[in-house]
């Protein structure tokens, strides 16, 4: 409960102004409703014993029934005010929640970001978010503000009916449905947690049959696919019955909880009414506030078979939320020269990928790491960008350590591209524009030009050339191309190159990084290299060597 407790606390913060005016009108619809009734039933009591006493003809009959209309319109009127408030409050306060997720992620290991699978990933914060938004709508606010109209509707009955009246119906209800409700979640926990893994599962393998439908039609194992959908569908929908009827079961237990203490407020009404203590008409008026009351903790019923969706969500986010360590300095590279003293780096308990490495890499000059596959490149390429920590030695870039840095910094000076590319559906544009969101067309076309691949796009739509989904639509060198194009948008004082030219022919590969130097002349250029097009365009190579 710990985490759900710091996600509310969460939701709340940018928030609490519309929350307190939700708040405020959900207590207002909840005493609407029971004074309504209450004033109801004493209006009927009241006219009837009246009418009895032959008296009926000089009874008020026009203050109460205006009253009456007053309170049905608005507390319809304050109900649509308190769905407005609410709800939009949730969803900016879950929009928020979603960036500080992703800038918590952001923070994680390199390594911990590589074995994320993006399908599995995105379907995961979807899931948790979507379970998240209820805490508010259906937990928090609705059981605050049912808990006061209880402990406001005690206080009037015990001042306009009887304390006997007042205590019974009071703290039956602000007992025997928490009882309910934490025995409920309890039997829930279980099968709720059943049906949002069989949700999941039916989400992913969906989406898996759906993008890799070809491939498995080629191997035969389309129908397999298909299977494993059509069972991750039958245990959610099996799990969700068992959560249907425990909230039915649930729901008879409130009701019955309900029935139970109107059954009480009517033994004892009668009975003070009968002893001349109190009148029928304010007997009547315990009655019908207990029944009203019902209201109050109908959201019980929902709530209970949610929170076992809540509860490992908030676990599951609650982590990723974690801020940059505060203690990152603000320092802004005064020369941006990157300097490796004695470093390696070992993977678990094994030996150094490497020997201890001493590097030096100045503006304008490009450096290429060689070696076999394996031998550390891609790890050299990641602590030099702050991803990785060292096991021996100390990374600096312009005398400042790497990892001390903080993100804006790094996002601002440190460029990498790694081996494999990220495109996403959209235009062209819209792709090249993930690095610079303010580039003008004129140098979204320079930056295609660099990498030699504005001629290309112009046989087709230019800028809108429409990708598919992870950039399909082209072949594997233009990807790679267009990926290596968001270099010259982000003008970086050190990019970082994993095997740039993977895919592409020799002569598409020399001018691809000549045209990338050209773009780029004060930027230092730090690549992993394993092709002679590569090494050709270095100024030095650092081969890595292995540990002895």
């Amino acid at each position: 409960m710990t985490a759900l407790f710091r996600i509310t606390r969460l939701l709340l913060q940018g928030e609490r102004r519309a929350f307190l005016r939700g708040f405020a009108l959900a207590v207002t619809v909840l005493l609407m409703g029971v004074a309504l009734l209450g004033l109801s039933g004493w209006f009927i009591t009241a006219a009837a014993a009246a009418g009895l006493a032959g008296i009926g003809a000089v009874f008020n009959v026009f203050g109460p029934s205006a009253m009456v209309r007053f309170l049905a319109l608005g507390r319809t009127a304050a109900r649509y005010g308190e769905r407005l408030a609410t709800h939009d409050a949730t969803l900016r306060a879950l929009s928020r929640l979603r960036v500080r997720l992703l800038q918590g992620l952001l923070t994680s290991p390199y390594r911990a970001l590589e074995r994320l699978r993006a399908n599995a990933f995105l379907n995961r914060v979807t899931a948790d978010i979507d379970a998240l938004d209820g805490v508010a709508l259906r937990l928090l606010l609705p059981g605050l503000a049912g808990m006061a109209v209880i402990a406001l509707a005690a206080l009037a009955l015990w001042v306009l009916v009887h304390p006997a009246v007042a205590l019974v119906v009071g703290l039956g209800y602000a007992i025997l449905p928490n009882l309910v409700f934490l025995l409920g979640q309890r039997l829930a926990r279980r099968s709720s947690r059943r049906a949002e893994a069989a949700m999941q599962a039916t989400r992913s393998r969906m989406i898996d049959l759906v993008t890799a439908r070809e491939d498995l039609t080629v191997f035969g194992q389309l129908q397999t696919a298909r299977a494993h959908v059509a069972e991750a569908i039958s245990r959610h929908a099996t799990a969700q019955d068992r959560l249907d009827g425990l909230e039915r079961r649930m729901g008879l237990g409130l009701d019955l909880t309900g029935a139970g203490i109107t059954a009480l407020a009517l033994g004892m009404g009668a009975s003070l009414a009968q002893a001349g203590t109190i009148t029928p008409a304010e007997a009547a008026i315990g009655i019908f506030v207990a029944l009203a009351l019902g209201e109050t903790v109908a959201p019980v019923r929902r709530a209970l078979t949610e929170i076992g969706r809540m509860i490992p969500a908030a676990r599951r986010v609650a982590p990723a939320l974690a801020a940059p360590p505060a203690d990152r300095r603000r320092a802004t590279p005064d020369t941006p020269i990157l300097r490796l003293e004695q470093v390696t780096y070992r993977r678990g308990d094994g030996a150094p990928l490497f020997a201890p490495l001493d590097l030096l890499l100045g503006p304008g000059e490009t450096l290429a790491l060689t070696g076999p596959s394996g031998g550390g490149k891609s790890t050299l390429l990641l602590m030099a960008a702050g991803q990785l920590t060292p096991d021996m030695g100390r990374v600096t870039f312009g005398g400042h350590p790497v990892i001390d840095l903080p993100d804006e910094i790094l996002h601002q000076h440190i460029a990498m591209v790694p081996q494999r590319h990220a495109l996403i559906a959209g235009t062209v544009a819209e792709n090249l524009r993930l690095a610079a969101p303010e580039a003008t067309e004129d140098a979204l076309w320079q930056a295609l030009k660099a990498v030699h691949l504005d001629r290309t796009l112009a046989d087709r739509a230019g800028l809108e050339t429409r990708l598919g989904f992870r950039g399909a639509g082209m072949s594997g060198g233009e990807a790679r191309r267009l990926v290596l194009a968001r270099a010259p948008l982000r003008r970086p004082a050190l990019l970082l190159l994993d095997e740039p030219t993977e895919g592409l022919d020799s002569a598409t590969a020399h001018a691809v990084l000549t045209g990338l130097r050209r773009a780029l002349p004060r930027t230092a250029i730090l690549m992993a290299a394993h092709r002679p097009e590569e090494t050709d365009q270095a100024d030095r190579l650092v081969p890595l060597t292995a540990t002895t």
